[in-house]
């Protein structure tokens, strides 16, 4: 049976419409009630899009009491612009960061810093041990990656850079986990790695974001998805996707993983539901709706 105190955290992306703003503080608060450590809330490098990082930031922290974690990207228009954000978060009692390189945009070279080690530097060099800093790990290996050793050094030294903690791109094979964990322990990487989870809800958008990520969905669980996906059978999918994601937090709580990171895409239902199969709800938890 999993930890029942294992850690919870949630990721978000900032609404862009009324309408989603609606959905997103509904998944929130949905989600708040499973007293999780924290919630992240994705980059935009533009300056729009890079606001409605922050004032989801703040509104999680106003609304909920829980700790919010934005996201920072090299991607940034230039390195000001990341003082001025990080200088206001600062100033609003924010901890913890998720720093990440970031998608480059098609046609574009590098961001303000090239990768996410120089990013970490900077920051720990001009904050000094004012914010918490989780990094991205990749147990199936950047796609990007020359080798799977060079994506072990990039990780070994980003942590050495000054990142506290690790969040994994979402995968659906343990073993990939579980052989990345003891592959960085062995370069004496101490530091927690979480599990980054995937709810399972649609084929199509899964498909296509696993491929723009490189994380590989097993083919006996491909093969099912898309069939159901081809008789808009949704209600399989969601049922088999529950099963499925159950399965392997459970595997990788009885394995030793510190916690488990959902990426929500802003729903709460389907997050829940795992939550719920693995005892790590509240009792105070309405039960899973639409």
């Amino acid at each position: 049976m999993p930890d029942s105190t294992a850690q919870l955290s949630f990721e978000f992306f900032p609404p862009r419409s009324a309408e989603q703003q609606a959905v997103f503080e509904q998944a929130r608060d949905r989600l708040a009630a499973l007293s999780p450590a924290y919630m992240s809330v994705t980059f935009g490098a533009g300056g729009s899009t890079r606001d409605r990082t922050r004032e989801t930031v703040f509104g999680i922290a106003d609304a909920t009491g829980i700790e919010a974690a934005p996201h920072i990207s090299c991607m940034a228009e230039s390195d000001d612009d990341i003082v001025k954000l990080l200088d206001d978060y600062q100033a609003h009692d924010i901890k913890r960061l998720v720093v990440l390189r970031g998608d480059r945009p098609s046609g574009s070279g590098a961001g303000v810093f090239p990768y996410a080690v120089d990013l970490v530097r900077f920051v720990r060099e001009r904050y000094g041990d004012t914010f918490d800093i989780e990094v991205a790990c990749y147990p199936e290996h950047h796609p990007e990656s020359r080798t799977p050793n060079d994506d072990l050094q990039h990780f070994r030294a980003k942590v050495a850079a000054g990142a506290d903690g690790a969040i994994t791109q979402y995968f659906f094979n343990a073993e990939s986990y579980f052989r990345f964990v003891e592959e960085v322990r062995s370069l004496d990487v101490a530091i927690p790695i979480v599990p980054g989870i995937m709810p399972i809800t649609n084929y199509t958008g899964l498909a296509r974001f696993s491929q723009m990520c490189g994380a590989e969905i097993p083919l006996w669980i491909a093969k099912r998805l898309k069939a159901w996906d081809e008789a808009g059978d949704r209600e399989s999918i969601a049922s088999f996707g529950e099963e499925v994601v159950t399965e392997l937090c459970r595997r990788l709580l009885d394995g030793g993983a510190p916690g488990l990171h959902f990426y929500t895409l802003n729903r709460a239902r389907a997050t829940l539901a795992v939550c719920r199969n693995l005892g790590l709800d509240r009792p105070t938890e309405a039960a899973v709706g639409s």
